[in-house]
């Protein structure tokens, strides 16, 4: 009995920490992004994820900063982690067929951007001028 109270206790007091520094690390993440500190924001992406490791955002973020610093591998790994954890999740998907439209994999751009077109709310626009692009690599 006297241990539950302690492991409640215990519990109780670490939780507020655990949960601030969950929405701080993203937070800090985004802020440093936006200031274009990569890898600082890299650091902060990747401490968030050790607290909240379905957080999308942060893998979403991941494979922007990779993105910028032309690491292909590790940006696609982070886009396939996005698509696990919300596979509608738009932006990802977009990414992932300019991904694969830039390394010539036409027919993985096709099913992506089909895949967009079928869930699109907010990249729609977006799905119609790749779906143009797409056509006009596969073409040459």
């Amino acid at each position: 009995m006297i241990k539950k109270i302690f492991i409640s206790f215990f519990l109780f007091l670490l939780a507020p920490n655990i949960l601030f520094a969950k929405s701080k690390f993203y937070k800090d993440g985004v802020d440093l992004f936006n200031k274009k500190k990569f890898d600082e924001a890299r650091f902060k992406f990747e401490q968030d994820i050790v607290y909240n490791p379905k957080n999308e955002s942060s893998y979403l973020y991941l494979s922007k900063i990779f993105n910028k610093r032309e690491n292909i591998i590790l940006e696609e790994q982070n886009l396939n982690t996005v698509m696990l954890l919300n596979p509608k999740n738009e932006e990802a998907v977009y990414s992932l067929a300019k991904l694969k439209l830039s390394s010539s994999d036409y027919n993985k751009s096709k099913e992506l951007n089909k895949k967009l077109k079928a869930i699109c709310i907010n990249f729609c626009n977006q799905s119609d001028e790749l779906k143009i692009e797409i056509e006009n690599l596969s073409k040459k």
